[in-house]
């Protein structure tokens, strides 16, 4: 099945005894075992049959064997990062969101080496996977800057050093980019973005080819508690099945904003991995089948206008979902990183970032150029 039917058709089968066409939600905590034969489901911190629904539709989605779900994308993120062991080496992008730099930096406490690279520059990469390396992580295109990191590069020189990779794969999600196929072990996602795509339900997962990988990741899943409820997966599922017609919608409108903002007085510069001077237009146009609908630029008029000024932008964290939003990072999602670690990254007070939805085109355009004239 092709990309669009895989979102729609996997991760339920209708030939089931209801014949209905769309996945139940199964609520129960704890399951009678004399009523299965043979015995499968126990509890639900360790399993449930609406959230497998979900990993195997995930799974299909980025054409991969294996998948587990969680209550967040930090859960995710966590469970990933609980690989490591003390005294091992982690190596990580220098832009990466504000959540993910708090984790990373926490590892320190158990004695994790954490390093911070700017992977989007392969001399600096090659670098710093030159050494003992036991994880690398990606994010690309990055939060907030849109960097754009060459997976299948990063992952044969770690690969090299017997490294796990991972990457984060939220910003892009399942429809524009497979982390997999470039040679990563792990991609990761805040399903409560794209992939869930409506702002109602928190969610993560970890997706891979390695059973034993997958293995430890439910291992830790169970153990932990961050398991997500049938209900939270229902409605993850639900919205999977419209990801290729909202992703669609959105790029295009993001396309129409960048024209906008490259002609817009008070704009010094637009980020977006689909213009010919991002410097990793090329990567991204090899490794993303489109360049997505994030969109980030500095403004050199009065930014709090400019937030306080849009009327169906919403100020607000997050994205990926149908309503579009509109954020300062520096002020928001990248506030509890350091002021010196922000401005060495270039995450500015000056820096917005759009996360773009499916309204009309024309009516974002006369609301963003009405906020933006307002802010001067």
């Amino acid at each position: 099945m092709r990309f669009a039917t895989r979102v729609v058709h996997s991760g339920h089968d209708v030939t089931g005894p209801y014949g209905d066409i769309v996945p139940p939600v199964h609520i129960a905590t704890t399951y009678d075992r004399f009523a299965q034969d043979p015995p499968r489901y126990f509890y639900s911190r360790g399993e449930n049959p609406t959230v497998e629904a979900l990993e195997t539709c995930l799974a299909a989605v980025e054409g991969a064997r294996h998948c587990t779900v969680y209550s967040s994308g930090q859960a995710a993120a966590t469970t990933a990062l609980s690989l490591l062991s003390p005294g091992q080496r982690l190596v990580c992008c220098d832009d990466v969101y504000g959540g993910t730099h708090a984790l990373i930096t926490g590892l320190r406490r158990y004695g994790i080496i954490v390093d911070q690279v700017d992977l989007s520059d392969l001399d600096r990469a090659r670098a710093a996977l030159a050494g003992d390396v036991a994880m690398v992580w990606v994010e690309t295109p990055t939060n907030p800057l849109l960097k754009v990191i060459d997976i299948a590069e990063v992952s044969r020189l770690a690969h090299e050093r017997g490294a796990v990779v991972v990457v984060d794969n939220t910003f892009a999600g399942p429809a524009l980019q497979r982390p997999l196929r470039w040679g990563a072990d792990v991609s990761l996602h805040s399903t409560t973005k794209f992939v869930a795509g409506h702002s109602d339900v928190l969610g993560g997962a970890l997706v891979c080819d390695d059973p034993d990988l997958h293995q430890a990741f439910i291992q830790h899943r169970t153990v932990a508690g961050n398991v997500p409820s049938g209900l939270d997966c229902f409605l993850v599922h639900r919205g999977v099945k419209t990801l290729s017609v909202r992703v669609e919608r959105q790029v295009r409108t993001a396309r129409t904003l960048v024209d906008l903002l490259l002609d817009t007085p008070g704009v010094t510069q637009v980020r977006y991995p689909g213009l010919a001077d991002h410097p990793g237009h090329e990567i991204a146009a090899r490794q993303l089948s489109a360049p997505g609908s994030i969109i980030a630029f500095r403004y050199s008029g009065v930014v709090e206008k400019l937030l306080a000024g849009t009327t169906l932008f919403a100020c607000a964290v997050s994205l990926g979902g149908v309503r579009s939003l509109i954020e300062c990072p520096a002020m928001m999602t990248h506030r509890p990183i350091p002021a010196a670690d922000r401005a060495a990254a270039g995450i500015t007070d000056d820096l917005i970032r759009l996360s773009v939805g499916i309204e009309d085109a024309e009516d974002l355009v006369e609301d963003l150029t009405t906020a933006l004239a307002a802010g001067l």
